[in-house]
């Protein structure tokens, strides 16, 4: 009898040891949390790890994996997260950066996937988003008539300061014209589709103790079910665009990210939580050395509890990570994910990153935004030749150079196109240089 005992009892030690490992290194979680760090550069986190700085971050990482994460494509918030949150290339979601967007085709984010594959009353998923814009709002589509925009609310919106660091201005929209009337439209948020499916959503908290404390009180409200987390700290990224890289402040937001990682997972061991859970800990991009913005800034990491974790990657590859952890079958995904789970080997070629990427901007109008009519561009009335032989002037030179110089800048502006736009700067400087030798000058015969 007491020889049974001894082997039931080393039975069930094995069985348990066997399950907290298949939770940690390859078998399906009851829980994920993926942790966002808003624009933590690669190497400054790093440079943080080796002063034991980031004290959870370095705890995390030792029980699974650091890996390094580079983006293709725009280095900005909203391409970032919709590519994170779906494992999708711009071509298939629509959002190429934080000036040209539409919403995501609804049910391609992980909380809709999670959602339809759980059920709505078996699982929870909830979203504590530190950010105002670019990350979290839920903006629906809208037209604006354009003779009644002196009137309009929006129009004025677009005038007043950035809702938070680094935001810049509302975008422009498209012009179009319907039934001989001119509108300018503005594209639903990425996540107007997605945020309704979700039990909790929740954006614009701004500060990190806020981001953190509510996320904590989430976790003990839903704590008997099965749950996905994305909670999003903005502290880092808004502190790089007003104080720049390389500042204490920067590193102050790194420090301040872990402190609220590491509240966030002793919760998740006060609640009995964390054996069961995996822990993600990302960024949607990084930051330029020394600068105040991330316009090629594709140098990003990966912190967590996975031991299944074997190998750097993309920035799609985190959805599918996630995913496949839950128990999800990729190959029946539709459409087929552009990522690759960072648990299976991936031996991708010639990657190009940041700006450099064919996916930074699109080559045709955004698949399910705006109708494909052409932009309306201010008419250019015709050139009347000057008197005396069809000679043209500098100043008159200049001026129709710039027209044409304004309408490409507009053009670049509307699409976030920071490198065609420091080329028109230039090419303006240039221009300008030409009209040193004064106005009234001859440069061309016409």
């Amino acid at each position: 009898m007491l020889k049974r005992l001894v082997v039931l009892a080393i039975l069930g030690v094995v069985i348990v040891s066997s399950a907290a490992a298949a939770e940690k290194g390859g078998g399906q979680p009851r829980n994920i949390i993926l942790v966002g760090w808003d624009g933590a550069q690669r190497n400054h986190v790093k440079e943080c790890l080796a002063r034991n700085e980031l004290p959870s971050l370095k705890k995390l990482s030792d029980e699974g994996k650091l890996v390094e994460i580079d983006v293709e494509g725009t280095t900005d918030t909203k391409a970032g997260w919709s590519q994170i949150m779906t494992g999708y290339y711009p071509t298939v979601t629509g959002v190429y950066s934080n000036g040209r967007y539409q919403p995501i085709p609804k049910g391609l984010s992980i909380f809709e996937r999670l959602e339809k594959r759980f059920g709505p009353d078996e699982f929870v998923t909830v979203a504590v988003i530190g950010k105002k814009g670019h990350c979290g709002e839920i903006d629906p589509p809208k037209k604006i008539r354009l003779d009644a925009e002196g009137k309009s609310t929006e129009a004025a919106d677009a005038d007043k300061k950035p809702v938070q660091p680094g935001a810049g201005k509302k975008p422009a929209g498209t012009i179009i014209e319907e039934n001989g009337v001119k509108y300018r439209f503005i594209p639903g948020s990425p996540y107007y589709n997605m945020y309704t499916a979700l039990e909790v959503w929740e954006f614009g908290l701004m500060e990190d103790e806020k981001v953190g404390t509510r996320a904590i009180e989430l976790l003990e409200k839903y704590k008997d079910k099965p749950f996905f987390f994305f909670v999003h700290f903005a502290s880092v990224d808004h502190q790089g665009h007003k104080f720049g890289e390389n500042s204490k402040e920067y590193t102050g937001a790194l420090i301040s990210n872990d402190k609220w990682t590491g509240k966030i997972i002793q919760t998740l061991k006060d609640l009995d939580l964390y054996d069961k859970t995996l822990v993600y800990v990302t960024a949607d991009h990084g930051f330029d050395e020394d600068k105040t913005g991330h316009g090629n800034a594709p140098y990003v990491f990966l912190a967590t509890n996975d031991k299944g974790v074997m190998r750097n990657g993309l920035r799609q590859d985190v959805a599918p990570t996630i995913l496949e952890r839950f128990g999800l079958d990729l190959a029946k995904i539709e459409p087929r994910l552009d990522g690759v789970p960072l648990t299976k080997p991936c031996d991708r070629q010639n990657v190009k990153l940041g700006p450099e990427s064919e996916y930074a901007r699109p080559k045709t109008s955004v698949p399910g935004g705006p109708p494909a009519a052409p932009e309306v561009k201010k008419p250019v009335a015709p050139r009347v030749p000057p008197a005396g032989g069809g000679q043209q002037t500098r100043r008159e030179r200049f001026i129709q150079r710039f027209d044409l110089w304004f309408d490409e800048m507009v053009k670049a502006h509307q699409e976030n196109n920071k490198e065609k736009m420091d080329e028109l700067i230039k090419q303006m400087q240039k221009l300008r240089e030409k009209m040193k030798a004064g106005p009234g000058q001859v440069i061309e015969q016409r």
